[in-house]
């Protein structure tokens, strides 16, 4: 691995670290989403603690810090399996973010920033993929589970050098999902529109 490489992932986790759910809250005076709602510092929850706009703010955000690094290091001419690390980095950069005490969310957003420059067919196939999981379900999670496991299937039709890197971001996106997944073989996930109350 060069210097260079090296220094564009670190970048990558960094960035990725910014938590743009907690600081969107801020911006809109709303709960903390770590400690509110289904505690989880992403779109989804935000969009049921503050609404659209703000939920709006935070994906584009969590995208583009998946975007953003792995662009870079395309036009830096990185191999494949680099950008796949760099991608890897941003999205464990949002689920453990330094700046915030570890506590960050799924990675779901970042992760599909991070594949966006892989191509756009193959982009406009996994937000084809989460929209029709999502609107048959109900569930942003079983959406989220779902696109991840087709992702490297997708991956391997259109830009097969991607596909291990791409294989590795998913299986941290249904690890990171594991609870959701035993909430829906339960009956007990809260479905994209569904707003808790936070009694204590």
């Amino acid at each position: 691995m060069t210097p260079l490489a090296l220094v564009v992932i670190i970048a990558a986790y960094l960035l990725g670290s910014i938590s743009s759910a907690v600081l969107i809250c801020r911006l809109f005076k709303l709960p903390d989403p770590r400690d509110n709602g289904s505690k989880n510092p992403g779109a989804t929850n935000v969009l049921r603690l503050g609404g659209k706009m703000p939920a709006a703010s935070v994906l584009v955000c969590d995208l583009l810090k998946g975007l953003i690094p792995v662009w870079g290091g395309y036009f830096l001419h990185l191999n494949p399996f680099i950008l796949g690390i760099i991608g890897i980095a941003a999205t464990l950069g949002h689920i453990y973010p330094i700046f915030f005490h570890f506590r960050g969310g799924k990675g779901v957003a970042t992760a599909f920033g991070s594949l966006a420059p892989i191509g756009w067919d193959l982009s406009g196939l996994l937000l084809l993929s989460w929209g029709l999981i999502a609107l048959v379900s109900g569930f942003s999670s079983l959406a989220a589970i779902g696109t991840a496991i087709l992702a490297p299937l997708f991956t391997w039709f259109f830009k097969p050098q991607y596909t291990m890197p791409v294989a590795m971001l998913a299986c941290i996106i249904l690890w990171r999902h594991q609870d959701n997944i035993r909430r829906l073989w339960d009956g007990l996930e809260d479905k994209i529109l569904h707003k808790k109350s936070d009694k204590k």
